[in-house]
């Protein structure tokens, strides 16, 4: 076992309601995880060779430049946050998420489950970001991105704020009497989360290795009130990024978990309980499924992004510099766009985005969305189609 039970006894607070069979003082197991770093895994020989296997092909996923590769990038990007919030019960029908995400980036109103998902696209580009220009990803790091994440939540006071009380999974709301999981008390939370920093810095691991453990690791200690596996998945890809295994793209590893969630917390389980092999298979056959389904769809995307060329060729076929040509290259990036995205991301004048936008329109590649001519969007033909697929983790 990765750690051991310790009873405890729980003494209710009378400040607090609660129905009278919850008054009653019980008894819970609280875990206390053994400490991660320096720790090696004794791992079967066909689990090494799926962890080998999945590391080549994560390398393969991310053979290119970052600059070729930036629409598609974020389009994994995207395509994994929203799947680390579907996990969590966030549902967001593709296609609204990116009309939200457009109206997010001219300033317009948008529900507020929205707004989460768009936050966790944040954190994980935040996450990302940090990996790729810190030397050490420590504790703070880790508390700014649960802040970018919890920021825009009903629950935003606890944004950024390790937890001092103790919390649980399952059972009832009042007390961890009968809980599925009681993680470590919040005395524990701080030793515990240096001691995973510690664990990150180390490569002493195969990448991917050691990111299965951080996530487990994390997962277990719990260390905030909500938003722990929404933060926790974004480690993974941390530390994917930091050992280089995938320097460009981000692997929808939280497709694949959201596809088959129990398997995926049976694996969390059986880390905790010590199966450390049978968890370490799990996750790395997850990611062979994740860049196998990202492989799929960044062909798809790479076969739309060549039609629509074609059509802007047949309609108009406008100058090599023209903006059309570059607003394509976009749009995986942004399947639903506006003048304004346009002008930010391309750095070309009004007037040449406009024209461009007029252009692309009339070559059926973008499809004009209701709304007013100041702020009106326009949708990518096709692609919503082809990421809503992908989001559901479905084969192309």
């Amino acid at each position: 076992m990765r750690g051991r039970y310790e009873r405890r006894t729980w003494q209710h607070d009378p400040t607090l309601y609660a129905p009278a069979r919850f008054r009653r003082a019980c008894h819970y197991d609280v875990f206390l995880p053994e400490p991660l770093a320096g720790f090696e895994p004794m791992l079967a020989a066909m689990t090494v060779g799926v962890v080998s296997d999945a590391e080549r092909r994560l390398q393969r996923l991310g053979a290119g430049s970052a600059e070729a590769l930036g629409a598609l990038a974020r389009l994994l990007l995207r395509t994994e946050s929203i799947a680390s919030s579907k996990v969590e019960g966030l549902q967001v029908d593709a296609r609204d998420l990116a009309h939200g995400e457009a109206r997010a980036d001219t300033g317009g109103k948008f529900n507020p489950t929205t707004a989460e998902v768009l936050a966790n696209i944040d954190a994980m580009e935040l996450a990302i970001e940090e990996a790729s220009s810190t030397d050490a990803f420590g504790r703070d790091q880790i508390v700014a991105i649960h802040r970018q994440l919890m920021t825009p939540a009903p629950n935003a006071r606890i944004a950024g704020r390790i937890r001092t009380l103790q919390n649980w999974i399952g059972g009832n709301d009042h007390n961890p009497c009968g809980a599925d999981f009681v993680p470590p008390p919040p005395e524990h939370v701080e030793p515990l989360l240096a001691d995973l920093c510690e664990a990150m810095t180390d490569q002493s691991l195969p990448p991917l290795v050691q990111a299965a453990l951080v996530h487990a690791q994390f997962e277990t200690i719990h260390p905030f009130d909500d938003g722990n596996g929404r933060t926790g998945r974004t480690l993974i890809h941390v530390v994917l990024r930091r050992r280089g295994l995938a320097e460009v793209f981000v692997p929808p590893i939280s497709v694949v978990f959201a596809r088959d969630r129990d398997r995926y917390i049976g694996g969390l389980t059986a880390y905790r309980d010590g199966e450390v092999d049978r968890w370490i298979e799990t996750f790395a056959t997850a990611a062979i499924q994740a860049t196998d389904l990202a492989t799929s769809y960044l062909d798809e995307v790479a076969q739309l992004t060549e039609r629509w060329r074609a059509m802007l060729r047949a309609a108009s076929n406008p100058r090599a510099d023209a903006a059309a040509w570059t607003i394509i290259d976009l749009l995986p990036a942004h399947p639903v766009i506006t003048a304004a995205i346009a002008g930010a991301v391309t750095g070309r004048a009004k007037a040449s985005i406009h024209n461009a936008l007029e252009q692309l329109a009339n070559a059926g590649v973008l499809a004009p969305v209701a709304g007013g001519r100041r702020n009106r969007s326009w949708e990518a033909t096709g692609l919503l189609d082809l990421i809503a697929d992908l989001e559901s983790g479905e084969r192309p």
